[in-house]
This record gives C-alpha cells, structure tokens and sequence, in this order.
C-alpha cells in the first residue's frame, strides 16, 4: 500500500496533462477517424511513458537503472533511423507513379508544395539553432519519416516534439488543408475541370523510373539517398513484376506493423518533463505555419501557372503536393466533387501527390547536404 501512496504523491500535473494530450490524440483516432494507426498508438504511448515509474521507459528508480522496452525499441528503430525506413518502402509499394508518368509537368506541383520547409527555415533560424530550424522546417513536408530522419542526422535537440507535430499534423491534413485552399481560392477557380487523357505507361518505363529518379537524387543530393532509396525500392517491387508477394507485404503487414512501432515509440519521447516546454509550443507553431505555407505555395503556382495557360489547371491540385498520401489527394478530389459533382480530379490530385512524396523526400536529402 504504501507504494500506491508513492506513486501517487509522485503524480504531477505535468503527468496529467500528457494524459489529456494522448485522450485527445486517442479521441481523435477513433471517433474522428484520423490516421488511426498512428495517432491512437502515439495518444496510448503518452499516457503509457507519464505513469509515476513507468516501466514502459528506461530510468533510475532508488538508485536503480531500470530498461523499459519503448526505450529500447526506440534505440533499435528509430536512433538509427531504421523504422522511418522500412516505412518509406512500403509507401513506396503503395505510390502507383503513372498519373505522373502520364503527364510529367505535375513534378512541378510538388516541388513549389516544399516552399514552405524553407520559408519556415528562415523564420525558425531566429529562434533555434540552426540544426533544430533546419529540422523543425522538414515538419511542413507533412512526411514524418522524412522529419525523423533529418532531425536525426543533424541531432537535433527537440526530436520529440518534431516528431510528434510531424505525424499529428499529418493526421490532420482533412482540417487543416480545406479552410487554405478556400481562403487562396475562388468558387469559380474550384470549379475548374480538368479531362484526364489516360496514356499508356509502359512497363520498362515504370520499371526505369524509380531507378533513375534515385541515380539522379543520390548525385544531386548524396545525403538523401537513403531516404529516396528505400522509397523507389519499395515502388520497384511494386512494378517489376515479379515480387508481388513482397509488394504485398510491403504495403500490408510490414507498413502496418512498422507504423504500429513507430507510434508507440515516439510516445516514449513524450515525457512530460521533456515534452511540456515553451520551445515545444513554437515547434509547434512553426510546422503549422510551414504547413500552411507548403499547401499555399502549390495553390499559389498553380494559380500563377493560370495567368499564361490555355488550358487551365484547377489550382486546388497544388496543395496536393505535399508528401501526405494518399490523403491529401483524395481530400482535393472531394473538394472539387462538392464544387462540382462532375469535377473528378483525382488522377491529376494523386499524380500530383506522388510527386510531393518524392520532392519531400529530395527537400529532407537537400536540408541533410547543406547543415550536416
């Protein structure tokens, strides 16, 4: 009994706050159905490391070193970067590059949707160091192994928080991604349709095109061929043809049990004695406003584009460029569905898509090449 009493007066409100965060995090997993397999692991995982004790993390207890598994889990997968890895391979499998294939000039969508990574560098820079503004940034990428493995390699100090707004605002590209392209965008310009001209991708072509995007990025960006590389791996065995049962297991059980790994082991990051601090509110603060400026400056090209085409392109497929897929693809074809109910844009959104999971990830390889 009187180790119940320790525990309890060993409570404190900072402890109890991070059970508030992860209810709100579970909350909104299962009632709002937003990325559950990642937020409900991450709301569990707060509530899991801020128990008076806990023995889910690695701590001194009476003079006493105790190894909890989150601690070694995060040891093992995620100080070395190997979980965001293995994940990208799986996305990989997922991403099918033939929008893009069809109609290359959607590159161009998900390079300007990285504006805002190094808009918020320079506002960051003001108030971090220079590692931690440069990783911070990578939060507006929406791509949380590519934020993970950049504040890694340049050993960032707030890795937790960055991780923790990575993936959160991830979950939350459905709230936070409409009230943008609405407040950038006209009904008219939103209602804009765009005919999708099917081309034939061929199979040589889909089989080269991982393989030259990851020749190409390795020489421009060295440091990110890590990151492109297991990506492209995961898509060549998705095309290749002849390793569907890999591919198959690289999209299902492999990506659900990594991004299972990886939720709960963020959470061991979230102690409340390292996780409620002012320069975690500005962490915060700024990958809101580097992701609200990665979407702005897709809608933004796109509209600027729109001042010297024929053919106009719906600007709302420039917000697509940001690295969350498959989500934000979808939630601009059903923007334009509720515009227009004879507006499909989901070729063009998703092809779009695919190229801002490919720019995130050369964006994360160009930050590691200039800072580490």
């Amino acid at each position: 009994m009187s180790f119940l009493y320790e525990n309890l007066l060993a409570l404190t409100w900072q402890q109890v706050t991070m059970w508030v965060i992860g209810g709100i995090l579970i909350y909104l997993a299962i009632e709002k159905d937003m990325e559950p397999s990642l937020l409900l692991p991450i709301g569990f995982g707060a509530i899991l490391v801020n128990l008076p004790f806990s023995g889910a993390v690695s701590q001194w207890i009476n003079d006493t070193f105790q190894e909890g598994p989150l601690s070694t889990l995060y040891e093992a997968g995620i100080s070395n970067e190997l979980f965001p890895l293995l994940l990208f391979i799986g996305i990989g499998a997922m991403c099918d590059f033939g929008p893009l294939l069809s109609n290359p000039t959607l590159m161009m969508f998900g390079a300007a949707a990285q504006f805002g990574i190094f808009f918020t560098f320079c506002i960051a820079s003001m108030f971090f160091a220079t590692n931690d503004a440069a990783s911070i940034a990578t939060i507006g990428a929406a791509d949380g192994p590519t934020a993970i493995v950049v504040a890694q390699k340049l050993h960032s100090t707030y890795l937790s928080p960055i991780m923790v707004a990575a993936y959160s605002y991830m979950a939350l590209v459905p709230i936070i991604q409409p009230p943008v392209i609405r407040f950038l965008t006209s009904k008219k310009e939103r209602r804009i349709r765009m005919d999708y001209e099917p081309k034939d991708v061929s199979k040589t072509t889909r089989i080269l095109f991982p393989i030259i995007i990851t020749v190409i990025a390795g020489l421009i960006s060295p440091a990110s061929v890590s990151l492109v590389g297991f990506l492209m791996f995961g898509n060549l065995l998705k095309e290749c043809g002849v390793l569907n049962g890999l591919s198959d297991t690289a999209q299902g059980a492999m990506a659900n049990m990594i991004t299972l790994l990886l939720g709960i082991t963020v959470a061991s990051q979230m102690q409340a004695e390292s996780f409620l601090k002012p320069d975690t509110l500005m962490i915060l603060a700024l990958g809101l406003f580097a992701f609200v400026f990665d979407t702005a400056g897709g809608v933004l090209f796109a509209k600027f584009l729109n001042l010297f085409l024929k053919k106009k392109v719906n600007p709302m497929i420039g917000a697509a460029g940001i690295s969350a897929f498959p989500m934000s693809g979808r939630i601009i074809h059903k923007m334009g569905l509720e515009e227009d109910n004879q507006n499909f844009l989901l070729m063009h959104s998703m092809g779009v898509n695919v190229s801002g999971q490919i720019a995130s990830v050369i964006a994360g390889g160009l930050i590691m090449s200039f800072f580490m």
